[in-house]
């Protein structure tokens, strides 16, 4: 399982402009399966994304994120080895 950490480098205002279509690359990373939940950071800074796939998979697609593109924010990729979960959770599993 991946941590994806989104860490605004712009202005919320900036990130406002591009959300939509950053959202559109979020629902397309659920469909592909790769996403299991995602969310804002508290207070408004970034967001977060727990994604399963491999390595590369993730970061190539990062990489085409609008907010990346756009340079709207810097992803910190995590890797965790989940070893115990909570019932419903057992994908998060590695």
């Amino acid at each position: 399982m991946f941590i994806l950490s989104l860490t605004y480098v712009k202005p919320n205002e900036e990130a406002d402009k591009h959300m939509e279509p950053h959202m559109a690359w979020v629902k397309e990373g659920y469909a592909k399966g790769w996403f299991q939940a995602s969310g804002r950071k508290v207070p408004r800074t970034g967001g977060v994304i727990l994604s399963l796939g491999t390595r590369a998979e993730i970061e190539a697609y990062v990489a085409t994120d609008p907010f990346t593109v756009y340079g709207i924010c810097e992803y910190e990729i995590t890797e965790v080895a989940i070893t115990t979960a909570n019932t419903g959770l057992e994908m998060l599993k590695g």
